[in-house]
């Protein structure tokens, strides 16, 4: 059976490879049934910013609910809107 520090650290690696994240930070671990559900909260380039195509060292942070089954393979992730209400 998966330890919390195991599907933290198959998140973190999952995120950081999936986005090109440097700092993924684990806010939230909840086992449900066979599965885990995780929150990460991540600093990335900022999006504005990039889309003007200026250089930038200013970070964005993001929060993203990753789901993994039993066998520690990542089920689902998405991107958390601002405001969006925890469940």
């Amino acid at each position: 059976m998966a330890e919390i520090t195991d599907v933290s650290n198959t998140v973190i690696k999952f995120l950081q490879s999936t986005l090109g994240a440097k700092d993924v930070k684990i806010i939230k671990v909840l086992k449900k049934g066979n599965a885990w559900e995780t929150e990460a909260e991540v600093y990335e380039e900022s999006s504005f910013i990039k889309s003007l195509g200026l250089p930038t060292r200013v970070m964005d942070r993001n929060y993203y609910t990753v789901t993994l089954n039993e066998n520690m393979s990542i089920e689902f992730y998405k991107r958390k809107e601002r405001g969006e209400q925890e469940e």
